[in-house]
């Protein structure tokens, strides 16, 4: 029987953000992807043994952040401002992980987000470094395609 075919993991650094109805937004970060489970712990008082049954809890999901560079488009903070203006416009996301062909391979899709914070990067004059968007996405959940 031949060998199994040699499967390398992805590369981390090609992904696309899709964010719907902002038409072009290239990031250079993407961190928080995931989803935890509340332990819940509890014996009843007939259980022969001293130790704890484990029971999955509330299942919740940190929020996302993406950071990019600092461009003339006004999207994301156009978005912000919803969540500023209390008209919170809910948007769903999809982070697209690539491979080395640049073909789809993972997609995450963060459910009904909203930007929670956004933030520029500290700018300093003795420094040559390009300024950095950051934006924290919350969202209701994350399914991976």
């Amino acid at each position: 029987m031949p060998p199994a075919g040699r499967r390398d993991p992805f590369k981390s650094y090609s992904f696309l953000v899709e964010i719907d109805g902002i038409a072009s937004a290239a990031f250079k970060s993407v961190s928080g992807l995931g989803a935890e489970a509340a332990v819940i712990e509890y014996r009843e008082g007939s259980d022969p043994v001293s130790s704890s049954r484990k029971l999955p809890g509330r299942v919740t999901y940190p929020n996302v952040t993406l950071k990019r560079g600092i461009t003339a488009s006004r999207d994301l903070w156009q978005w912000w401002q919803t969540v500023a203006d209390g008209a919170v416009q809910r948007r769903n996301v999809a982070i697209v992980l690539l491979d080395d062909s640049r073909t789809p391979v993972l997609r995450w899709l963060l459910r009904n987000a909203w930007i929670a914070r956004i933030e520029a990067s500290e700018l300093e004059a003795s420094k040559s470094e390009v300024a950095v968007e950051s934006v924290e996405l919350a969202h209701e959940g994350v399914e991976l395609e």
